[in-house]
Formats: C-alpha cells, structure tokens, sequence
C-alpha cells in the first residue's frame, strides 16, 4: 500500500531564512546559501550540530555547491544530498527531507536553496538531439502570452487585467525586505514597461536573480529535546508531486498538472480548496497565476480575475495569493524558490510576516512546476 505524509510521523517546519534575492552581482553563493542557513538555524533556536542530514537544491551552480557552503559551519560529517529539479528544485529538496523526517530516519534536516546565474541556462532537452519544429519560436515567455492571448478572448477579459496580478505581488513585494523587487508600481508603470512577447512586459514576468533560502524541518521528538519554542512548529500536513502526462489540450499542461497535484496534496491533508488561508504558487507569468488559482480550485473557471479585481487575492482578503511578492517581485533564483515558499507560508501561519502578515492565517499551500513539466504541491497547518 502507498503511503503519504499523513501515514508517517508528524513532520513540521521550525525555522526558516533567507539571503535576499537580488539582481546578480559578486556576491560568492557561498555568502549567500551561509547567510540563509543561519538564519534558519537561529529562527529554529537550535545549533549546527543538532542537523542530521542536508539536502541542497540548485539549478545553475556547478556540481556539489553544498560542499563549499556547509564546511563553514562545520564537519559534522551528516548526509548531504544536492538535488537539481529545474523550478522545482527547492520544493523536490523539501519533499525529500519530510519523508525522511517521516519515516523516521533523521529528526533534523535542513533544506537549502542557492543559486546564481554563471552562464546561460541550457535545458538537457535542448542538447538531446530530438527537436521539435517550434523550438526557436517559442520561447517560454512566448508561450505564456500565447495562453494569456487565450485566456483573455476565451473568458472576455483584457490583458490589462491580467496584468494586475503584476500590480498586486509588487505591492507584496514591496513590503518584503527579501524580495528582488521591493518597489510598489501603479498599473501604468506596468503595463507601459518594455514588452517581452505579446501584451507582456518586463514587470509581469520574473526577473532573473541569484539568492538563497533555507528551512529546518524536524519530528516531535527533535522539537520536545531541543526546546524549540512552541510558536516555531508549522506542520506539513500534505506532499505531492507528479510529472506531466499526455493531455487533451497540450497548450494548458501546466495548469492541468497543477490541478492533479493540488488535489492529491489536499486529499492527503484532508482539506479543501476554500480552507487555504495563504498560496505561494509559480507565476513566473502573471497568466500562471490567473491559471493556476482556477486550477487548484479556489474559484470557478473564469473568474479568477474579476475576483483578482474585487481584491479577494489580496493580504486580507479571501485567500492572500502569493504574499511574498510571488516569482514576479519576490524573484525566482530557481534552487531557492520553492524552500522560499515554505519559509514564507511558516511565517505566515505563524503570525511573524510582519507587514505583509495576513491574519488569522492557519492554511497555506506552496506550489510549483518546473520545465520538464515536473509539479509539487505542499500543504502546511498551524496545529
């Protein structure tokens, strides 16, 4: 029989950190993936030594960029595993360590995000040998606008609608000292910046940038020893991922995958689509947000921008939608993103997100795809 998070023991995140993402610079990865670490370390209340395993995610960095970061901190001589996922490396990193804190191998692990841009990204698919006639024609953004033209004519709204998910997560952004993009912008600026493809601009897509996240993930056990404070532990209560199957409409297979894999993640957690409190999700296109909230089910196809007009995505409203800024103010280093999310939901559900805190926050739910197409899904709850 298969089993889940929910057959294992309890697995909960007790500390979360960041270095900032930001635009690339000289900054050393090693710089970066310490300062988040320590910073996860200190949330937790707990010391280097008491991490029995370490698991990094990163897509651009050459082979083992833990090596050269953790040393630092000591030679404790615990596993290290790096794991390359594309966008989902964080969250596949992060799934990783709650099954082996589940099932009782380790009580603490860490889960660190790095990454920064040294040369071009190159997808294996592209040095396979197999092409397809449309490779240097559509680009991943070209894509994305080609679905928000879509999405537009097929529901009777206008791009510039879409574009206010841009005008919601840069206002996010701008309240999170983290983010790569900490300036509000009126819907103006947004929609007169350069065009990237289509009704697209510079400011409705996710910059490129280089940062790190990290999360400390432990079992009751490891919480109860190591005093860890009782406003830390925020529970994962659901895991699940998937990968890209053939489907009727190959031009929505992101959104398609999203909706199998959030409704194995809530059916793990016993939740339904109306009780989360807080989405991060993958917008690394303002459209993918659009898509993806009617994907998980939290509204009816087509109307997830008249809501996103009538605020209901807001901090504060029905179900805040990527309070960090998202992949568009937020940033998207790739490796780190998605341990980011779960940093984020935690400070979320524990009330401490500061001026972007939505309140009473008890659900959230973190989300991401990567090329290939790969999906991950994590729910998390305040007990």
């Amino acid at each position: 029989m298969t089993k889940t998070l929910k057959d294992m023991r309890p697995v909960y995140v007790i500390g979360a950190g960041w270095h900032p993402y930001q635009n690339p610079s000289e900054t050393s990865f090693v710089t970066m993936g310490l300062a988040a670490v320590r910073g996860a370390l200190a949330d937790a209340g707990i010391e280097w030594p008491e991490v029995q395993t370490a698991y990094v995610a990163t897509a651009l960095l050459p082979m083992a960029p833990g090596r050269p970061i953790l040393r630092h901190l000591g030679a404790s001589g615990i596993e290290l595993v790096h794991i390359e996922n594309a966008s989902a490396s964080g969250s596949a990193a992060f799934r990783r360590a709650c099954i082996e804190v589940g099932s009782g191998i380790s009580d603490v692990s860490l889960v660190l995000g790095v990454d920064k841009p040294l040369a071009p990204l190159v997808g294996a698919e592209a040095l396979s040998g197999i092409r397809s006639l449309a490779n240097d024609a559509i680009a991943p953004f070209t894509h994305f606008a080609l679905l928000a033209d879509r999405y537009a004519q097929r529901w009777g709204v206008s791009p510039d609608d879409i574009a206010r998910v841009a005008l919601k997560n840069h206002a996010n952004g701008a309240k999170n000292p983290n983010a790569q993009r900490q300036k509000e912008r009126s819907l103006e600026e947004i929609l007169g910046g350069r065009i990237v493809a289509g009704n697209f601009t510079t400011l409705q897509c996710t910059p490129i940038g280089e940062g790190a996240a990290a999360v400390i993930v432990a079992s009751e056990d490891a919480i109860r020893r190591l005093g860890v404070a009782g406003d830390k532990p925020v529970r994962v209560t659901g895991s699940a991922a998937r990968s890209e199957r053939v489907y009727a409409d190959p031009g929505s297979f992101d959104a398609t995958l999203t909706a199998e894999t959030t409704a194995i993640a809530l059916r793990e957690a016993g939740l339904r689509p109306d009780q989360l409190d807080v989405v991060e999700l993958h917008d690394a296109f303002t459209v993918e947000e659009v898509e993806y909230v009617e994907a998980m089910g939290l509204c009816e196809p087509g109307s997830a921008v008249p809501q996103l007009i009538d605020g209901a995505w807001n901090i504060g409203g029905r179900c805040a939608i990527n309070p960090s800024g998202g992949l568009i103010a937020m940033g998207h280093p790739i490796g780190p993103t998605g341990v980011g999310q779960i940093g984020e939901i935690a400070l979320q559900l524990r009330g401490a997100a500061g001026a972007r805190q939505h309140a009473g926050a008890r659900v959230g739910l973190a989300h991401m795809v990567g090329i290939g197409a790969v999906c991950y899904v994590h729910t998390l709850q305040r007990d």
